[in-house]
């Protein structure tokens, strides 16, 4: 059969279909054409961000966050590289005996790694931060598709626990969350970068093509704290409240001339590199956020009010017998009856009714004034975060009774912070300068609170208070002329005050011929038979106070011989 000839075979079509055919084929590569060089040469942002979406990615450059020191320029807080885990849900492809393995080297439940994965509904997810960089290698062997690292850092706090309190600590995310990380986390934090890098589709960057916006690192922090004072202080108070059984104590060194914090502890206290079972009670800066009554350590303050006034010298005579004051129905009590005292006795032998006596002697609204202008009822502007102001009530609202317990610490709650600067005033002949975290060089602007002379004059009763025949001999120190004062105070539950739980205190300086440093303990319910402040708080003043003497290499100012101490059950106690 010829196939060229057969009729059957024959088809014919008209000439303009084969050209329609031919010109709709040319226009449809002229449109793909012309869409390819808009697309690639004209206008290709669209399909460059298509690309880069698979293969490019802007990664955060973490900030080094500044390092923390102490005065000496020991290093309290810096902070190390680490790495997180993160991951691109849609990405992943997480075979069991892979997920087994991630789960076994992130020390989490392998149901928790999946349902990050797959619940989250979100384009990136953290599986695990803050890992150290050798585990990081290790996931990165497991070679898993939409798996990712980030360099991060993570803070170190050599000093752990001694330091806790002062320094506080940082989050995930590298932003204080208490203490002094807190309080100057402006100066201390950085500023991220970012940089457009390549990667490949394991998740490896082979190309780093731009940097976007350069990493600013914070800056260095120089503190007033000495580090070898605060380890004394920690270890002392550590050593008091294990031995007394206290529920919690508190320690503040301050530097007279300067008003710089060298020292600063609180137990319980905790490990800020290790917060896994932290609770609230450790997180506590008692000698900062907590306030308690006083008790007598006040009892210098009411008597300085008197010396100023006028209305008394340290030699008049107060009749402190029987031993007891009643005003209405209330009966004011001294631990041991005297008879007659002279001022500077009242506060040697810690005499409530001598104090009550001289306070309600004394117009209330200078007792207030007094109160206000060494900072009680005020916050003390240290930079700490949940700083107390204390509580003074407003004078026209005191009634006798009121004022009366006030002379001697109750009615009135102040912080330990505050405590210990307001002391200050008596070894800086009336003045006090502002407190200060960080390190001070430059003299700082006193302000005038008290006279020189009236300064003077409690400053040689707080000496009779630790010398014999005194509440606070234990308080003594070899070789150093000491003042200060001791405070035993109940506490107050449920608005009345507990029989047999009690705050005691001593807040002294030294040495007494040109003060240095005053240092502020508490301890809060001793429970182990002693409670008296010149038996419980007084020898850790006495074991930190020459320590941190002979560290800051101050002469001494008196004879180097042995101290001498009264006899089991001879000495005196102070009235609570």
């Amino acid at each position: 059969m010829n196939f060229a000839t057969s009729p059957v075979l024959e088809l014919t079509l008209p000439v303009w279909r084969s050209r329609l055919l031919a010109l709709v084929i040319f226009s449809g590569f002229a449109v793909l054409v012309g869409r390819a060089v808009y697309l690639q040469g004209l206008h290709n942002d669209f399909l460059r961000a298509k690309g880069e979406s698979r293969y490019g990615r802007v990664i955060e450059i973490s900030a080094n966050r500044g390092r923390i020191t102490d005065r000496h320029g020991e290093m309290l807080a810096v902070s190390t590289p680490v790495k997180s885990i993160w991951a691109i849900p849609d990405e992943v492809k997480l075979e069991p005996p892979q997920l087994a393995r991630l789960a076994a080297l992130l020390e989490m439940p392998p149901q928790e790694i999946r349902t990050r994965i797959e619940e989250t509904g979100r384009d990136f997810v953290f599986i695990k931060r803050q890992i150290p960089p050798e585990v990081a290698d290790r996931v990165a062997e497991l070679r898993i598709p939409g798996l990712f690292q980030n360099r991060e850092y993570r803070r170190y706090y050599p000093g752990g626990e001694v330091m806790a309190h002062v320094l506080g600590f940082t989050g995930a995310e590298d932003v204080g969350q208490e203490g002094v990380e807190l309080a100057f986390q402006d100066h201390l934090k950085g500023k991220p970068g970012s940089r457009r890098v390549i990667r490949d589709r394991l998740g490896q960057i082979v190309e780093d093509v731009e940097s976007i916006r350069a990493a600013q690192e914070g800056k260095d922090l120089s503190l007033a704290l000495d580090a070898r004072i605060q380890s004394l202080a920690f270890s002392q108070l550590k050593a008091a409240v294990d031995q007394h059984r206290a529920k919690a104590g508190g320690i503040v060194v301050l530097d007279i001339n300067t008003g710089e914090v060298l020292a600063l502890a609180n137990l319980p206290t905790y490990n800020p590199n290790n917060r896994a079972r932290l609770s609230g009670a450790q997180l506590r800066n008692r000698a900062v956020t907590d306030t308690f009554e006083p008790g007598s350590t006040l009892k210098p303050f009411t008597i300085a009010t008197a010396l100023e006034s006028g209305r008394v010298t340290p030699q008049t005579l107060i009749q402190t017998a029987p031993g007891s004051l009643t005003i209405g129905s209330a009966t004011i009590r001294d631990a041991h009856a005297e008879g007659m005292l002279t001022v500077e006795q009242i506060i040697q032998k810690s005499s409530n009714v001598g104090a009550a006596k001289i306070a309600l002697s004394l117009p209330a609204e200078s007792m207030w004034n007094m109160f206000q202008s060494v900072g009680f009822g005020a916050v003390p502007r240290l930079g700490f975060p949940g700083e107390a102001n204390g509580r003074v009530r407003p004078y026209k609202s005191w009634r006798p009774i009121e004022q009366a317990t006030m002379a001697y610490g109750h009615g009135i709650s102040v912080s330990l912070l505050q405590l210990a600067h307001a002391y200050s005033v008596f070894a800086r002949d009336g003045e006090m300068v502002p407190l200060s975290l960080t390190r001070v060089d430059a003299p700082r602007t006193p302000q005038a609170v008290i006279s020189a002379e009236t300064a003077r004059r409690v400053r040689h009763m707080l000496e009779l208070a630790v010398q014999s025949g005194g509440t606070a001999p234990r308080a003594q120190i070899m070789g150093y002329r000491v003042a200060g004062k001791t405070g035993t105070a109940h506490k107050q539950e449920n608005g009345t005050y507990a029989t047999h739980k009690y705050v005691s205190s001593f807040v002294g300086f030294a040495p007494v011929s040109s003060p240095r440093l005053v240092i502020a303990v508490m301890l809060d319910e001793p429970t182990n038979g002693q409670y008296y402040g010149g038996a419980v708080a007084a020898p850790v003043f006495a074991r930190v106070m020459e320590g941190a003497l002979r560290l800051t290499g101050v002469p001494p100012d008196a004879p180097m011989k042995p101290i001498e101490l009264p006899a089991e059950g001879q000495e005196v106690k102070e009235s609570i």
